[in-house]
């Protein structure tokens, strides 16, 4: 397996996919807002105060009183024929345009347009809904726009969960340039995107992690022959070959003995299994994030990165999440539209607030799978007096499967566990930290006695550290 080939392979194919998945253009005429689509505008209330001063020489010369309702008058007809200047509010196309992908905790941007088909230039106020998985405040934005042309202005958005959001509608607010009064209207924009998992940091991972083994691996042979049974090649018969891997049919053909070549087998069955219970709804703090991401948060980003680089080493990649229920169930497969649809899914695993059931989701992985696989599991378990039952099942599978069973790690045990105990609760707490540790340790050594590849991780470094096990499991040949 060559690195460089596989690493461009994977850049082309994430391009294929990635366009389709940002969000469409939501595209909507605005209409008038209300019964009473306006209202005064701000010059309006300056002038009209303005006319107050005509009080002060009214105490002295009472006609001028008459000129200050003169004034006012004045105020309210250059009001009027503004109103009647401002375009209808059909006259107005609002636009929600999407450049990339909302994927979380990664920034970006959303445009809104606004086009102009009326004969005068207007000012606009332009407020979207929003929901807070995207914002926490909703956007206000200024823009100008000319006769018979269009504006726009971009605001930012963080996505704080995966899965799908709905944003609302677009409300307008527009002024002419007297800006005497102004306009109401909103827009139909409403539409459901889809947040999805972090794909740049999994592209990331795959390609470091595998251009990083490409020095190691071209010091060996691309092909090593005689340990699979997929066939490669014919070629002469040599001492110590196997009797039963020699063909006949060439022997005879050729009048000497042929041997059959095989290889490794590059198509593969891969199953990710994701834990989506209450354990894995932990909140996991990491230094350079500006949002805390929960376990399982890592645990998608770690399954899209190792079906990536599982995808583009010829494998066959299926995907199950659970909680209680089975949340989503991809059969094995590849290419492309593998790719995207496991994105998809992973998109939107929810976690429960309930333990999971893990009985059903290894069920519906050996009724699924019969032929022999690798099962790399994402979970977790509680520290108990007997052996959590996510484990009891990890162990039945590794007689038809190899298992990698990945436990997340706790961040927060572990700096308890390595602080030095400064006063009496910090020692009962640096006790309970080291038992804990020792417990999920035990447990971790017997799941590995019984043959069941198991790693404790911290969630920081999920993903790269199982891709690397992937690819050692690759190298192998363990499958």
């Amino acid at each position: 397996m060559s690195a460089a080939p596989d690493a461009l392979k994977m850049a082309a194919a994430t391009d294929v996919t990635d366009k389709p998945l940002v969000p469409p253009t939501a595209v909507a005429r605005a209409r008038a807002l209300g019964r009473i689509p306006f209202g005064f505008g701000p010059r309006f209330y300056v002038a009209f105060l303005l006319g107050l001063f005509w009080l002060v020489p009214a105490w002295r010369f009472p006609r001028m009183i008459q000129a200050m309702f003169v004034w006012d008058f004045f105020i309210l007809a250059a009001w009027a024929w503004d109103l009647l200047r401002l375009p209808a509010a059909e006259k107005l196309e609002v636009r929600r345009i999407w450049r990339t992908r909302p994927a979380l905790a990664v920034p970006s941007e959303i445009s809104i347009e606004i086009r102009n088909s009326s004969k005068i230039p207007i000012r606009a106020h332009v407020m979207d809904e929003a929901p807070a998985q995207l914002r926490v405040e909703p956007p206000e934005l200024n823009l100008s726009v000319g006769v018979k042309t269009a504006a726009r202005e971009k605001y930012s958005i963080l996505p704080a969960e995966r899965g799908d959001v709905r944003l609302g509608r677009v409300f307008v607010r527009y002024q002419s340039a007297l800006r005497m009064a102004e306009r109401w209207s909103v827009a139909e924009t409403a539409q459901t995107v889809s947040v999805l998992p972090n794909l740049d940091e999994a592209k990331q991972h795959a390609l470091y992690l595998i251009r990083s083994r490409q020095v190691e691996m071209e010091k060996r042979r691309k092909r090593q022959h005689g340990l699979g049974r997929e066939f490669d090649t014919l070629r002469e018969y040599r001492e110590g070959d196997e009797i039963r891997d020699i063909s006949w049919t060439a022997t005879a053909r050729r009048h000497q003995v042929i041997t059959r070549v095989f290889q490794i087998e590059r198509s593969q069955a891969v199953w990710i299994v994701l834990d989506a219970g209450r354990l894995l709804r932990a909140k996991v703090e990491e230094s350079g994030r500006t949002l805390r991401l929960a376990k399982l948060d890592y645990a998608v980003n770690a399954a899209l990165s190792i079906a990536q680089v599982a995808l583009h080493c010829g494998d066959r990649v299926g995907l199950l999440a659970y909680g209680r229920r089975i949340q989503q169930n991809l059969n094995a497969g590849r290419g492309p539209r593998q790719v995207r649809a496991i994105v998809e899914a992973l998109a939107q695993v929810r976690g429960e607030a309930r333990e999971a059931d893990h009985g059903r989701a290894v069920r519906s992985i050996l009724s699924t799978q019969k032929n022999r696989g690798l099962i790399i599991w994402i979970t977790d378990f509680a520290e108990t007096a007997t052996t959590p039952e996510v484990l009891e099942y990890a162990m039945h599978m590794t007689s038809r499967h190899l298992v990698v069973f990945a436990a997340m790690g706790q961040p927060d045990l572990n700096r308890v566990a390595a602080d030095t105990p400064k006063t009496e609760e910090d020692m009962y707490r640096h006790v309970a930290a080291l038992e804990i540790s020792q417990r999920r340790d035990l447990l971790l050594r017997g799941l590995r006695q019984r043959g069941v590849l198991a790693l404790e991780l911290m969630p920081n470094m999920l993903a790269s550290s199982l891709v690397n096990q992937y690819l050692e499991i690759k190298e192998r040949s363990l499958i």
